[in-house]
Order: structure tokens, then C-alpha cells, then sequence
């Protein structure tokens, strides 16, 4: 993925002004930042900076006296999970049941890497296990995060049979993946960056099933004949704001929307869109501040 570096400069420096900087940058879809001696570094996806909100956070800043100023770099290409290939992960347990949710689950869901398999304990259980294995290079979507798990909770609790499946933003492909290993017809996914979509094919075949993958941003759905019966989006809210639009019109009757990637504080804001959309609110997670929605056209 193509990310820029942000370097923040914050005069008079203080922890109190770089770890409130950082929470309201995070807003506005920064994932990672670095502590300098004067400020911070912050990474963000090159598609989900707005120059013009970003510019807002820093205006609103709540500490008089503080002054808050930035420039913008393209970040070098790096393997932002190279420690993660090197090591690996533990298995990640996955249902439906996960935070009080109220479907039963039609699967548990397994993740794991080539170096940890599911263990037997789970493996062994009443309720059907799906393993899905997943070889992260340069891609994100591993199973570590809330918002993927929350979307893997929410597809294990779908009848996903005869659906075709959007995957947007699909990264490892993990969630494209667990659609299709939970009975899905056929999914579609993309991405903007080459990387991810490399490696959701690679995901694919590892896992034996078969995907379609494209390389561009939402507006790539113009040429896909056809409406899909599940669209599921793990982005950032800016994105998902701007982008519902073209889901809604490649979805069909009656049709299922599940986005996350945001914090609960956006649920409002997203749920209004989606409203506005014709799609109405069926289900609900959140899991550590962040949020998982399921709507039904």
C-alpha cells in the first residue's frame, strides 16, 4: 500500500499536546504514529488523506497557545509486516457469538499463519470450524485487528449460500476468503494497491478457492456487470462516506452491507448515510472503541 509520512511540528512541545494530536489525527484515518523530539511522524493510506480535514483538526486544536504545523512526504516502500512474517501468530478464534452478538453462529472461524495450525481443542468442537490460512506480505488484513474479526464474526453468522460477494478494499483478502469458505457463490474484490490484490490471489490459492481480484478504487466498479447480494467494506469512515453511493448501486434487492474500519463515535454519522441510501440498520458490533454495522437494502 502507498502510505504518506506526516511529520507534525508542535510548539511548545508537550506529551499532553503530541498524545492529543495524535487521537484527533487518528480521526481522520492515520493508523500509526511515531514520538519525535518536537512533535510526531505520522502514516496514513495516500487514498484516505484529506488535506482539507486534516487542516480542520489542526485549526480546532483545544490548546491555546499551541501552534501545530506539517508536511507531507510519499513514505518509502517498505514491508510494513515484515516482523509479523518473520514470527507469525497465534491462531485467532472467531464466531458469531463474539461481544453479545445475538445469531448463532453458522461456523467458527479459524486464522491462522503456515506456522500455527488451528488447535485441537477447537478443531474438535460441535459447531463447524472454518480455518482460513493467511500469508501477509505487504497487505494488511491478518485477523489482529477488531474491525476484521468484527466482520468475520458478522459474515460467520450469515447464510452466505448463493450470495455474490463484494469484497472493497480487500487487502490479504481474508475477508473475501472467509465469504467463499462459508458457502458464498462467487466474490469479487479490489484494491488500490497491486500489492494487496498479489496477495489476495496468492491467499486464494493457498486456501483453494476462487476469487477475482481488480486493482483500482471503488469507481472500478462501474465496468462489474451485475449486482452482488453481500458488499462488505473494512475501510476507513472517509472512504466508506464517500463511497457508499457506488455500493448501494451494485447492490441488489435485499441485499447486505457490512462496513467497518471506523470507531463507534462514527456510527451516527455512517448510519445517516446509509439511511439516506435506502439501507436500513440490522446489526451492530463494537469491539475496544472500534464498530462493525450490517445493513439490509
Amino acid at each position: 500500500m502507498k502510505y504518506y509520512e506526516v511529520k507534525f511540528l508542535i510548539r511548545p512541545y508537550s506529551s499532553d499536546a503530541s498524545d492529543l494530536l495524535a487521537a484527533m489525527a487518528g480521526e481522520t484515518g492515520f493508523e500509526t504514529f511515531e514520538e519525535t523530539d518536537s512533535g510526531l511522524t505520522g502514516y496514513i493510506q495516500q487514498q484516505a488523506f484529506d488535506h482539507e480535514q486534516l487542516d480542520a483538526v489542526i485549526a480546532g486544536f483545544p490548546l491555546p497557545g499551541t501552534t501545530v504545523t506539517y508536511t507531507v512526504s510519499e513514505a518509502e516502500d517498505r514491508d510494513w509486516n515484515e516482523q509479523w512474517e518473520q514470527e507469525g501468530f497465534e491462531p485467532i478464534v472467531i464466531d458469531s457469538e463474539v461481544n453479545g452478538a445475538v445469531t448463532a453462529p453458522r461456523s467458527t472461524i479459524v486464522i491462522h499463519d503456515g506456522r500455527h495450525l488451528p488447535p485441537s481443542t477447537i478443531t474438535q468442537q460441535p459447531t463447524p470450524v472454518t480455518a482460513i490460512e493467511i500469508d501477509a506480505h505487504l497487505a494488511f488484513g491478518t485477523g489482529t485487528h477488531e474491525t476484521t474479526r468484527m466482520v468475520c464474526a458478522t459474515l460467520a453468522g450469515i447464510d452466505l449460500s448463493q450470495r455474490r460477494v463484494l469484497d472493497c478494499g480487500c487487502g490479504t483478502g481474508i475477508l473475501g476468503i472467509a465469504a467463499m469458505k462459508l458457502g458464498a457463490q462467487a466474490c469479487i474484490g479490489y484494491d488500490i494497491d497491486e500489492w494487496s490484490t498479489e496477495n489476495t490471489r496468492h491467499n486464494a490459492v493457498i486456501n483453494q478457492v476462487e476469487l477475482t481480484t481488480l486493482l483500482g478504487d471503488a469507481s472500478i466498479l462501474n465496468t462489474v456487470e451485475g449486482t452482488f447480494n453481500l458488499v462488505m467494506a473494512n475501510i476507513n469512515r472517509n472512504i466508506l462516506l464517500q463511497d457508499m453511493p457506488l455500493f448501494r448501486q451494485k447492490m441488489a434487492p435485499h441485499a447486505l452491507l457490512i462496513l467497518s474500519g471506523f470507531y463507534t463515535d462514527d456510527i451516527p454519522l455512517l448510519t445517516a448515510k446509509a439511511n439516506s441510501l435506502g439501507l436500513t440498520l440490522q446489526g451492530q458490533r463494537e469491539e475496544n472503541g472500534w464498530a462493525c454495522l450490517l445493513f439490509e437494502a
